[in-house]
């Protein structure tokens, strides 16, 4: 059962409304989180673009950042995001096949840049947390930043991190709110590792 009621259509705020509605016509059903949102009358209308602005077309590789965006939902073990980050990475040209791999921890046959940027997304959620600034500044060993500044552009970084640190806060918001599923299911080798 979610932690906060999930606010009916018609008691959305007059501010949020157009975006849900926009929302709703491009998903075929309203998501669960916007409805929990909108709890928080005017907070939906600076969300969804701000979501749309980091998850659209960038600087950034879009199959990096697919895949990274199911990772931190993999690392973060929220069923709901990783249910929503499978649904976009799959439209978006990922293969299940790349998504079990992914869930299984075989990096293997990943680019070369696909792999980097996997570390660098399991430091940004697993290290940085637990990294006192005593042991280093950015709580990212030294070693793994110089091969990301070396392998991305700054516009492609900041958007990189951007994305990893948004996925890492949304994953955590979903899975305390206990959101039921409403893209359905991962794939089943993602939601074994979930």
């Amino acid at each position: 059962m979610a932690l906060v009621p999930l606010v009916p259509k018609a008691r959305v705020d007059a501010a949020d409304l157009p975006l849900i509605e926009a929302g709703e016509e491009s998903f075929g059903t309203l998501l669960n989180t916007w409805l929990a949102i909108a709890n928080c009358p005017g907070m939906f209308s600076t969300y969804l673009p701000f979501i749309r602005s980091v998850t659209g077309p960038g600087a950034l590789d879009g199959r990096v950042k697919e895949l990274t965006a199911v990772y931190v939902s993999l690392l973060n073990h929220c069923r709901y995001s990783a249910s929503h980050r499978c649904y976009s990475a799959l439209r978006k040209g990922v293969t299940e096949a790349d998504l079990e791999r992914l869930a299984a921890g075989d990096f293997a046959s990943f680019s070369g840049t696909e792999q980097l940027a996997l570390r660098f997304t399991r430091a940004l959620t697993l290290d940085i947390p637990v990294t006192g600034r005593d042991a280093g500044a950015t709580g990212v060993d030294p070693e793994l930043l110089a091969q990301v500044r070396d392998a991305f552009e700054p516009p492609a970084l900041v958007e990189f991190v951007m994305s990893v640190s948004l996925w890492n806060a949304l994953t955590r918001f979903h899975r305390v709110l206990d959101l039921d599923l409403d893209l359905g299911e991962p794939p089943a080798a993602v939601d074994a590792a979930v």
